[in-house]
């Protein structure tokens, strides 16, 4: 799956039969079909661009498996898996059209639930083996089998995506449940292949997988791993995709090596060494503070402020109502209106960044812009605390019910949005509120909120698709278990009947009210308190990484990203990595690199 199939669904046993459709021994592919492709957008890398050396970049801590699905597998490190991993077809970042990925062409069945595909017959899996329609069929074994122990895969290749079908080792068809709108269906239907002839699925298949590497179908394959220490890709010399309109001259470097930091400000010690080639900026701290001084001056090292126009991740407070506090309303209504992010934005964030509103945002019409985030409100918050019986305060100043403090704990996993917290935190207190911090590391904090064991959780998700989605997030069937990403446990009838009609609704009007509807419902819950978004990326790089002229694509969350749909842009300049290394220790300077991009910014 690639970033726009990243949708993380609960358990539901498969009982249906198969689709009629599916049940012809030799299925005849319907006559008449209208397929197309796209080989007229343009491309978006540049020819200039030059292959060769390694990227070196990092990551906080040690991936728990290699697995693409089943436990532990959701972790941060996935994603360079995924991108690895191409589906059917994927969008073009900058026109949103669909471009070919693994299928050259498309072709929509009337009934607005299937899709066929003609497959690239010169696919190939990383050891060599053709990718035929019979990897497809195996995808939904594959995510259907209780031996990948993945509940929310088990429930999307049932209750989502219902059938493949094969026509010949390269035409295939793909059908969802309900019908869609052409685009929307294309992309949730682009699925991706599973090498049928590297998985035994038994009872010992988490436990013998965890540390194997899968054969992929994208440029990179995992090369060298030194567990703890770092995991490096080496890219596919005879890669099949490397003439294809859309993937030539990109994913230039002939390693990518990522190397566990576990520390921030070590990472940046690394980088300001050399020993990084790029690194993230985005937090006022960062770059304000820490990216400046003699390497940007003598423009050894570059800065770039990128706007983009993506999907924002759904960043804030996630509120457990397992838990007895939390599980009142009125209860987090008053937390939400006793948690004073203008003050966090002014004063931490130095006015950077810009309230987020509501959950999901930055997805056109389906935006609810009618909603806005409870403010901070110290008379509100009374209101709605004393509604919750929390009418008393101690000595302290908290407020106390039979005898118990109202004291919640804030899990986070990045020292960074410490600053962030103590804020909230003081501020709270002004409301009778107590919120302990609970600083994790990122596996632990991962693991903690996966088990359902938080009380509140400080986190985001990576947004994505052209649509937002909310079974995987509050339907019930994902509440109250483990490994699901219902970590509200929202358990709601009537969110639960909205859902499915969102998923059922055929038509463009009827699906972005039903999400306007939603997005109200949410809002209405109260377990989602949003913090903040970012409209760019803010990187820091040495003078040798090159990007194309127009520096990233619309939908680029990430400049220097040596992967994915967006990704794969830069290369480096070995001969100007000489010349930067030489001037280091003659004290040359060249000019400085302040770049700030705005071509894709969104006006407010």
């Amino acid at each position: 799956m690639n970033k726009l199939h990243w949708r993380i669904f609960g358990f539901i046993v498969w009982l249906a039969a198969l689709p009629v459709f599916a049940q012809s021994a030799t299925p005849q592919l319907p006559a008449n079909l209208h397929w197309q492709t796209n080989d007229a957008d343009p491309i978006f890398a540049d020819p200039a661009a030059k292959r060769g050396g390694r990227f070196r970049t990092f990551m906080s801590s040690f991936p728990p498996t290699l697995r693409l699905v089943g436990p532990d597998a959701n972790s941060g490190f996935v994603t360079y898996l995924r991108e690895n991993n191409l589906s059917l077809v994927n969008m073009h970042p900058n026109t949103l059209n669909p471009i070919p990925e693994l299928a050259t062409h498309w072709a929509f069945d009337p009934d607005g639930k299937t899709v066929y595909f003609k497959l690239d017959p010169d696919a190939r899996w990383s050891d060599g083996v053709p990718i035929t329609a019979d990897d497809y069929l195996f995808t939904l074994e594959f995510m259907r089998s209780k031996y990948i122990v993945a509940p929310w895969y088990n429930n999307y290749y049932t209750e989502i995506i219902t059938d493949v079908v094969k026509y010949d080792d390269h035409t295939i068809a793909v059908r969802e449940s309900s019908a869609k709108p052409p685009n929307e269906l294309l992309f949730d239907v682009a699925i991706s292949p599973t090498p049928r002839h590297f998985h035994k699925l038994d009872d010992n298949w988490v436990e013998n997988y965890n540390w194997r590497v899968e054969p992929n179908t994208g440029p990179y394959q995992i090369g060298d791993i030194r567990k703890g220490k770092y995991v490096e890709f080496k890219r596919k010399a005879d890669w099949w995709g490397n003439d294809r309109k859309y993937f030539k001259y990109r994913f230039n470097p002939d390693y990518i090596r990522i190397k566990v930091i576990r520390d921030l400000n070590i990472a940046y010690n690394y980088f300001s060494k050399g020993e990084l080639d790029s690194f993230p900026l985005v937090m006022p701290r960062l770059w304000y503070q820490k990216a400046q001084g003699t390497p940007y001056e003598r423009g050894y090292i570059g800065k770039i402020k990128f706007y983009n126009d993506v999907p924002q991740p759904v960043l804030g407070m996630f509120l457990n109502e397992d838990d007895p506090i939390l599980a009142d309303r009125n209860l987090r209504y008053g937390l939400a209106y006793a948690m004073n992010f203008d003050k966090v934005l002014k004063t931490v964030l130095r006015g950077d960044y810009e309230r987020k509103q509501t959950q999901n945002e930055g997805y056109g019409d389906y935006t609810n812009r009618d909603i806005r985030a409870r403010p901070f409100d110290l008379q509100k918050a009374d209101e709605y605390l004393r509604k919750a019986g929390w009418t008393e305060r101690g000595p302290d100043g908290i407020r106390v019910k039979n005898g118990q403090r109202l004291s919640l704990r804030v899990s986070y996993t990045s020292d960074d949005h410490t600053a962030r917290l103590v804020v909230l935190k003081e501020e709270a207190r002004k409301a009778g509120i107590e919120l302990t911090l609970q600083l994790l590391d990122a596996t632990a904090g991962y693991k903690q909120v996966m088990e359902k064991k938080h009380q509140i959780a400080w986190m985001s998700w990576q947004g994505g698709g052209i649509a937002p989605t909310y079974w995987e997030f509050y339907h019930s069937v994902n509440a109250h278990k483990p490994q699901t990403n219902n970590i509200t446990n929202t358990d709601n009838k009537a969110m639960d009947d909205k859902i499915i009609a969102y998923r059922d609704a055929t038509d463009k009007e009827s699906r972005v009210r039903l999400a306007h509807e939603l997005e109200q419902m949410v809002y209405e819950d109260g377990a989602y308190i949003p913090s903040y978004k970012i409209p760019y990326t803010r990187e820091g790089f040495w003078r040798w990484l090159r990007l194309p002229p127009q520096h990233a694509t619309r939908m680029s969350d990430v400049v220097f990203d040596p992967m994915g749909s967006t990704g794969g842009l830069l290369w480096i300049d070995e001969e100007e990595k000489s010349r930067v290394q030489k001037a280091r220790i003659t004290g040359e300077s060249f000019a400085p690199i302040n770049i700030v991009d705005e071509r894709w910014r969104v006006k407010p």
